[in-house]
């Protein structure tokens, strides 16, 4: 971690930047000792440490205490008027980042919730509608449960008809057993489409309801700068 600025830094500050980037428990450590003598730091350096700790934080795992951080993080970048840093843009990363980490704790709508702000700030941000397909498909997976419920339900029937066909039908009325075999295997063959279409349905929807959000968050966007100008 190498200074960017060349001007006189605090001893808390220059000890923090001889640690490895990727040295994400140091740098948590380090933080959580430190962060009660930190404000009398230089905004810059103690913004710095900030955003550190949280990204250590959504590294490790611990996306319970990242999500705090991430509002902390926002509340200080709006505070200070802090859109960029160090070339990157502070509010939407924190966004974004924040909405993985309600993902990982199973917190869907909490997910839903942040992806979509994030995209009516930036109806461009192609990450942020690829996540939101991916959490709408699990917000909405109780049609896949459904789908998945039928088709195990046609299995068990299928199972079914062939204990009938092997005890009953092949000893007692051999004359229908290629019409039981007929219908078994058009029940089995129901179930795998059930199975599949039923996946491939549901992903065709949250994408088309996504795409219909972003769509008309880029119509509203335009129509605001057509307006500004």
């Amino acid at each position: 971690m190498n200074p960017s600025r060349s001007t006189s830094y605090s001893n808390v500050y220059r000890e923090f930047r001889a640690i490895e980037a990727s040295e994400w428990r140091t740098i948590i450590r380090f933080y959580e000792e430190f962060e009660p003598t930190m404000d009398g730091l230089d905004f810059q350096e103690y913004f710095e440490m900030l955003l550190a700790y949280a990204k250590a934080l959504f590294e490790i795992g611990a996306f319970e205490k990242h999500i705090a951080m991430a509002d902390k993080v926002i509340e200080v970048s709006m505070m200070n008027n802090v859109k960029f840093f160090n070339g990157e843009d502070v509010f939407q990363t924190t966004l974004f980042k924040k909405a993985a980490s309600n993902y990982q704790l199973h917190k869907f709508e909490n997910c839903d919730y942040i992806l979509r702000e994030l995209l009516r700030i930036d109806p461009y941000h192609n990450d942020g509608a690829m996540f939101l397909r991916k959490c709408l498909r699990k917000i909405k997976s109780s049609f896949i449960r459904q789908t998945r419920g039928i088709t195990i339900s046609l299995i068990l029937l299928s199972a079914i008809i062939v204990c009938i066909e092997v005890v009953v039908i092949r000893s007692l009325y051999p004359e229908y057993s290629d019409l039981v075999k007929t219908m078994r295997n058009a029940i089995l063959l129901t179930s795998f489409i059930v199975l599949v279409g039923g996946d491939v349905f549901h992903r065709l929807r949250c994408s088309r309801e996504v795409d219909n959000f972003v769509e008309h968050l880029k119509k509203r966007k335009k129509r605001e700068r057509t307006a500004d100008g």
